[in-house]
């Protein structure tokens, strides 16, 4: 089933709320997600990427521009000023 017009949005934030990231994308529409561990360095240092000690999380979603833009809103306003959060979008063309 392919999919015109969809967008992917990758959140890399802070593994400790990854669960609560889950339930505000799921309750704002999304119909499912990808995780898996993130490491690297940025503004907010040298993450480690062990989930269990503060690592970092990537989470994958695949929507329409609305629903991506409602997830990134409501996140940068309930998430952005506490925790390291970074969102961004690019085009998909789903082939399945």
């Amino acid at each position: 089933m392919a999919m015109a017009n969809s967008l992917q949005l990758v959140i890399v934030t802070e593994s400790v709320i990854e669960n609560t990231i889950i339930e505000e994308i799921l309750a704002l529409g999304a119909k499912g997600f990808t995780v898996s561990e993130a490491r690297g360095l940025g503004t907010h240092g040298m993450r480690s990427g062990r989930w269990t000690v503060g690592g970092n999380v990537r989470i994958e979603v695949i929507g329409d521009a609305d629903l991506c833009e409602r997830i990134v809103a409501t996140l940068q306003e309930k998430y952005d000023a506490d925790y390291g959060l970074l969102m961004y979008t690019f085009p998909v063309n789903l082939r399945n």
